[in-house]
């Protein structure tokens, strides 16, 4: 178990927090490019997806490698339990780069989901496992000679985000944002105080408070 799970309790997180609110705290410290693209987007619309990020860089091949799938196995291989893999393509569509085994043999390491900024095949199991992947579609074709993975374990960029293993990946219908590490203390306590706040300000909402009024009150869209 790393330091950063130690720290930060996933299961409140994934049961208070959406990514709207999460990302609004990221903006007011300045943070304000920290999720991924629109498209990357969750297989089953019901996953909320909460962990420390475990990247792998892959890139296209246009030859069969000595050894394929060498750099993905060893990626999977590292995983620890709280961790969710971050992949980036560069936004390839060349082939499937995650799948159903590769699922498994991460769930079974402990890991809270994947996201992929590329495709994803195997889409219907991975559903009925209830490992929640994050991708920008599907593909039946299979990385092998199409794609391999040349690093994990560093700083990585999806679309506008940087990435770096121990960052804290949240996921949900809405997208992903990821949360620095070094600011992952000061994020969550706010985030859980603003959700509460939007609690109560759309209790008022209900019950019949006008919207401004309601805004000088809490402060909070």
């Amino acid at each position: 178990m790393r330091d950063a799970e130690r720290r930060i309790d996933f299961a409140a997180m994934q049961e208070k927090l959406y990514s709207a609110v999460i990302a609004d705290i990221l903006d007011d410290l300045g943070f304000r490019w920290q999720a991924l693209s629109h498209d990357v987007r969750p297989v089953d619309p019901s996953y909320t997806l909460v962990g420390r990020a475990y990247t792998i860089l892959a890139t296209d091949v246009y030859e069969m490698p000595e050894e394929p799938y060498l750099k993905e196995l060893e990626a999977v291989d590292s995983l620890s339990a709280g961790d969710v893999v971050v992949a980036t393509t560069n936004g390839s569509t060349s082939c499937g780069l995650w799948g159903e085994l590769l699922s498994t043999a991460a769930a079974s390491k402990g890991a809270r989901g994947a996201v992929i900024d590329g495709l994803t095949r195997d889409s219907a199991a991975i559903m009925r496992m209830g490992f929640p992947v994050f991708a920008r579609g599907y593909s039946p074709l299979d990385s092998k000679g199409r794609a391999e993975v040349i690093a994990h374990g560093g700083r990585i960029r999806c679309g506008d985000a940087v990435v770096a293993t121990g960052d804290i990946v949240f996921g949900d219908h809405d997208g992903v944002v990821v949360i620095p590490a070094e600011v992952a203390d000061q994020v969550l306590p706010r985030a859980l105080e603003k959700a509460s706040g939007e609690d109560s300000m759309k209790r008022a909402l209900q019950n019949g408070m006008g919207i401004m009024e309601a805004y000088e009150k809490y402060g909070i869209l």
